[in-house]
């Protein structure tokens, strides 16, 4: 891939991420509305030349599954003070 211009937009600049604890308030009409915001963001940036490999959180999302990892649920539910501390 080719490298960014400096100072360029990332994802992680307009993501919004939600801790397991968090995705849990969520109602299935904000999970879709989530999904579609997520989705479309990663939409915009590609059309604009962002340059990088399609994030994790995007697979999950476009697969309909839960956006964070096994191990974050995994580290989060034996750690908890640590991980998010």
């Amino acid at each position: 891939l080719p490298p960014c211009p400096p100072g360029s937009m990332s994802f992680e600049d307009v993501i919004v991420e939600f801790t397991q604890d968090e995705w849990q308030y969520v109602s299935p009409a904000q999970r879709t509305l989530y999904r579609d915001v997520m989705l479309e963001n990663y939409s915009h940036l590609i059309s604009v030349g962002y340059c990088t490999t399609k994030p994790e959180m995007i697979f999950k999302l476009e697969q309909g599954e839960k956006p964070w990892s096994l191990e974050e649920e995994f580290l989060n539910q034996t750690y908890p003070e640590i991980y998010f501390s």
